[in-house]
């Protein structure tokens, strides 16, 4: 039975609530400096977020391959669970042994790396199937887009609710109005965002309860089969699937381009605390700036909804170019509180990424290998992602030798900031380079081809 609005299916449903569970996290608006505040430093953190890139790298195709072959459901059931595992972690590391902190937020980051490649791919293809199965797969941007408003709105209050609750004079200042004696400080308050998010993470466990898997019959055939065969199967599921896209060109050419544009953006947005700390925005109102980028956010999908309706691939492309070409430049500037239009930018970008990227692998991809499709995309993001951020650890440490050898007198809090601005400035540069070099490749591919004038 064919259904009007796809929102009366089930797995519609959850999967909206999933995405919205999984990733609208408390502790976003304070991400860089959380770690710092645990008594790590930027090279570290951008080192530990290289290793959860890697994590993502080396599980992302095999737990694609799995989904397809034994079920998503299961996937994202381990998803919940490690979501789980990584925030106890952070919630109960004690603070005065740094050398256990920093493996603390190791595992943390190899929980999130792993739970971030079993859910890439499965939760999207589950409801796509869903859709195929019992609505209208045409309805797909349309789910995309409310799925990323609900995401948005879910950012607006955990972006000001994250940030207010980190701060200890906001906590101390409710405390007092409600007659409380009771004083907090910063290692305290710090890991409140933490604790919610856990209780986040136990929510999407209960969610994909719910969930009701797809291809019922497949899936009973593969329970049949011993570990090994599972195994192999796999594997020979990743091999077609990574066949098929190198046969593909116009999926290749998505992932090459989406690659492109994520893994440059989504450093700036991981690093947008210290960014505001230099550009004069006060801590206190980093979650209301996070709100605001989120209630971009229930703009720019819909947005993006008709722009794949209304422009070729290589239209949109062209305009997201634009974007990420202007949110590097104008963030290289580090103008005091302008400096936050370009981090709006980068914000919009990755939306844009992300809803073009699945638009489209989505409307050529196959059922059986849709997860697996899907997770080929993950992995060539979160390589791009592992590199650049392994890139620009080393480049700040050699811009802050540098420049410690040439200022001596400066304290390591000034040359830290000023290593982080030349370090930031080299990114405007790298986008252009990268995106001149995708549209070379991409006509290459596409030369024999014209499905990137067709698909909408």
């Amino acid at each position: 039975m064919k259904h009007q609005s796809p929102f009366v299916i089930t797995n519609i449903r959850c999967f909206v609530a999933f995405r919205l569970l999984f990733n609208a996290r408390f502790y976003y608006p304070v991400f860089t400096i959380l770690f710092l505040d645990y008594g790590l430093t930027i090279e570290q953190f951008a080192l530990l977020n290289s290793v959860w890139a890697a994590t993502i790298v080396i599980a992302e195709v095999p737990s694609g391959a799995l989904a397809d072959l034994i079920g998503r459901k299961l996937l994202l059931l381990s998803t919940s669970i490690l979501m789980i595992l990584e925030m106890l972690l952070l919630s109960f590391v004690p603070l005065d042994n740094i050398s256990l902190v920093f493996w603390a937020f190791l595992l943390n980051r190899v929980f999130s790396g792993l739970a971030e490649a079993m859910a890439s791919g499965a939760d999207e293809a589950l409801a796509y199937d869903s859709l195929v199965e019992e609505g209208d797969p045409d309805g797909w941007p349309a789910v995309l887009s409310v799925m990323m408003r609900v995401q948005s709105l879910g950012m607006v209050i955990t972006m000001t609710l994250g940030a207010l609750i980190y701060d200890p004079q906001t906590v101390n200042s409710i405390l007092k109005f409600f007659g409380s004696a009771l004083v907090l400080d910063q290692q305290t308050t710090m890991r409140f965002p933490v604790y919610l998010t856990l209780v986040l993470g136990i929510l999407s466990f209960v969610t994909v309860l719910f969930m009701q898997e797809t291809n019922q019959e497949q899936k009973e055939e593969e329970a049949s089969y011993g570990l090994i065969t599972k195994i192999v199967r796999a594997f020979k599921v990743t091999l077609a699937a990574g066949g098929w896209i190198l046969r593909t060109p116009f999926a290749l050419v998505v992932i090459l381009f989406g690659m492109g544009y994520d893994h440059v953006l989504r450093l700036l947005i991981t690093m947008v605390s210290q960014y505001f700390r230099l550009i004069s925005l006060p801590e206190a109102i980093f979650g209301i700036i996070g709100s605001v980028m989120a209630m971009v956010g229930l703009i720019i999908p819909k947005i993006a909804e008709k722009m794949v309706h209304r422009y070729t691939p290589t239209q949109n492309m062209l305009w997201l170019s634009a974007i990420a070409m202007a949110a590097m430049a104008g963030a290289a500037t580090f103008v005091p509180y302008w400096g936050l239009l370009p981090i709006l930018l980068v914000s919009s970008g990755l939306m844009l990424t992300s809803f073009f990227t699945s638009h489209y692998l989505n409307k050529v991809a196959e059922s059986h290998q849709r997860a697996t499709v899907l997770s080929f995309k993950g992995l060539a993001f979160n390589l791009g992602y592992g590199l650049i951020g392994m890139g620009f650890a080393g480049l700040m440490a050699l811009i802050r030798n540098s420049n410690r050898e040439a200022n001596p007198t400066l304290s390591e809090t000034t040359i830290e900031n000023m290593s982080f601005e030349s370090a930031i400035a080299w990114l405007s540069p790298y986008t252009v380079m990268v995106i001149v070099a995708a549209f070379l490749i991409s006509g290459y591919l596409l030369r024999r081809h014209d499905i990137h004038r067709r698909i909408g």
